[in-house]
Formats: structure tokens, C-alpha cells, sequence
């Protein structure tokens, strides 16, 4: 009996003990985390002033541009914009149409072309002419370096006043890389028939493998060319500037003008308009004058012949009324 107590009591003795460790085990997690709780929680206070050292505790800032793949420095001073971005590859044909003014067109052509040369670009085409009206007039086709296209824009209006401009954008970077492809394409091809040819035996091998290389060649010069012209174009852009001499600017209202300012606009116009027509008689009497002068002194010749000879007078007078002939009037029938 006693045995059989002391068993009951051993086994009461382990399953407590069992029960005590299974608590122990599952308690553990809850309290890891109240004391990672509570440390997190008192840490502050334990490292805020009262800290041996008097600094505060900070936690540690996450840096989403080292997560991304560029750097801290580079990604703020691009603006928060990567430096690989899609337009870094890119090509783009930038154009622009000009159409400028002055009063000292001698002065403007010699700076249009100073700072042409200042950008780093060249002169592709240059014309002039002079007018029977006295104003010269000029067309120019020049090629900045892309990187200078809006420096040059913003530079060419102080050397003459700017009437009309217009610029664009081509993005030709489909274009330029399918082609770019194919050329690669090509070169491959054209390897692999020149290791043909070095193995061919057959004259009849050798005759066909040499005409599709002489094909392959073709179109890789012909690609090689589109490439170097598609080049040329993305690394210069084009700008055609129309330039004109006149006597005095033309003006643009930035403010919507008073019916006192249309008004007297229109007589300062008309008066302008007045003085411009008498001094473009005046021109052309000058250039016609000779022609004039014959012309009045035929007519004065002509004047005293007639004055002087009255028979070519009645002569005809007898012309006309023979050709002429008045209608009897119709009288009555008897």
C-alpha cells in the first residue's frame, strides 16, 4: 500500500514537473517580447540626457537611394530623377527656324557668325542679296552641338531682334536602334560567309557564298551610312535663320493697347506709311528717269508736229466721220 502511494505521488511529482516546463516554454515568447517591449520603451529614457555621455539616441535612417541602386549624392542632385534615365540614351534631332531684324545688317551677319564658331558649330549654308529697295537681306543654315542648341537660342536674340522662331524635337531612337540591330546583323552574316567561303570546294560554293557577300557588304555600307547620317544629325542641330534689313524694328505689344494708342498708332502708321511711299517714288523716279525724259520729249515732238501741220488734223477729222457716218433721220413716208 505504501509502494503504491509513493508510485502515485512520484507520478503527480512528474507530471507537475512536466506541466511547469510546458508553461516555462510557452511563456517564453510573451515574455521576450515584453522585455524587448520594455526595453525599447525605457531605452530612450536610459540614453536621453541622462546617457554617460549626454548624447541622445537616434534611430538609424533608412537611405532609399542605397536601396535603389545609385547613389545618395548623385539621385539628390539630379533632382531626385535617376542619372539613368530614358533620355540619357536617347536620340533626338533638335531643329529651329529663325526669323530676325536689323538696322545694321553688316554688324549682324559678322556676330551671327562669331558666335556660331563660339558654340563649337560651322556655317552649312550662307546667301545674301540686295534688293532694288536697298535692303539686304540674308539666309543662313548653321549646325550647333546638341548640348549648345538652347544656349545658341537664347544668344542669337541679342545680336539682332527675333520676329518668328519655332523649334523642335525629333525622337528618332526606334529608328536608330532598329537600324543599329541590323547592322549588327549583317556583320554576323557576313562572318559566317567568309568562314563558308574558307571551307568551300565547289567552284559553283564559291560563286554563290561570294555574291551574298557582295550583298552583305552592300547593306552593311548602306547601314554604316544611315547610322553615321542619323549621327550627325542627333550630335548637331540644325537652325535656319532668315535675316532682313529694314530702317527701323518692328515692335509687339505685350499689353493689350488703349483706343488712345490705336489711335495714335494708326496716324503715327499712316504718317510712317506716307513718308515711305514718297521716299519710294522718289527712288524710282530716280532709276527711271532717263526713260521719262525720252518719253516727254517724244510726246512734246509729237504735240508740235500736230500744232504746226493743220491738214493732219482735218485729215483726221474726214478719217473719223468716214468711218463714222451719221444715219439720215427717218421722215415720214409719202
Amino acid at each position: 500500500m505504501k509502494r503504491r502511494s509513493l508510485a502515485i505521488l512520484c507520478t503527480l511529482a512528474l507530471l507537475a514537473a512536466l506541466l511547469t516546463a510546458c508553461g516555462g516554454a510557452s511563456g517564453s515568447p510573451g515574455e521576450t517580447s515584453s522585455d524587448s517591449g520594455g526595453t525599447a520603451s525605457s531605452s530612450p529614457a536610459e540614453n536621453s540626457p541622462a546617457d554617460r555621455d549626454g548624447s541622445y539616441w537616434a534611430p538609424e535612417v533608412f537611405d532609399e537611394s542605397e536601396d535603389m541602386g545609385y547613389g545618395g549624392e548623385d539621385y539628390a542632385a539630379s533632382g531626385g530623377i535617376p542619372s539613368n534615365s530614358r533620355l540619357d540614351n536617347a536620340k533626338i534631332i533638335y531643329t529651329a527656324n529663325l526669323e530676325m531684324e536689323t538696322t545694321a545688317y553688316s554688324d549682324c551677319a559678322s556676330n551671327l557668325e562669331t558666335l556660331v564658331e563660339q558654340m563649337g558649330g560651322y556655317m552649312e549654308y550662307a546667301s545674301a542679296s540686295s534688293p532694288g529697295s536697298g535692303y539686304r537681306s540674308g539666309n543662313y543654315t548653321v549646325r550647333i552641338p546638341s548640348a549648345q542648341f538652347q544656349s545658341f537660342l537664347h544668344s542669337v536674340g541679342n545680336i539682332g531682334h527675333i520676329t518668328y522662331q519655332d523649334k523642335s524635337g525629333e525622337n528618332i531612337s526606334e529608328q536608330y536602334y532598329d537600324t543599329e540591330s541590323r547592322l549588327v546583323t549583317q556583320r554576323t552574316k557576313l562572318e559566317r560567309l567568309q568562314a563558308l567561303l574558307a571551307r568551300a570546294e565547289s567552284m559553283e560554293d564559291i560563286i554563290t557564298i561570294e555574291n551574298a557577300i557582295a550583298e552583305t557588304e552592300l547593306a552593311v555600307e548602306q547601314l554604316s551610312g544611315e547610322l553615321r547620317r542619323y549621327d550627325a544629325l542627333v550630335d548637331f542641330a540644325t537652325v535656319s535663320i532668315h535675316l532682313y534689313e529694314v530702317a527701323r524694328l518692328s515692335t509687339t505689344e505685350q499689353t493689350p493697347p488703349t483706343f488712345s494708342d490705336r489711335l495714335g498708332t494708326a496716324f503715327r502708321e499712316s504718317w510712317q506709311g506716307f513718308r515711305d511711299f514718297l521716299e519710294a517714288f522718289a527712288i524710282f523716279l530716280a532709276h527711271a528717269w532717263v526713260g521719262i525724259l525720252l518719253l516727254g520729249i517724244l510726246a512734246a515732238f509729237i504735240v508740235i508736229v500736230v500744232r504746226r501741220n493743220p491738214k493732219i488734223i482735218t485729215f483726221s477729222k474726214n478719217f473719223k466721220d468716214a468711218s463714222n457716218p451719221e444715219k439720215p433721220e427717218d421722215g415720214p413716208k409719202e
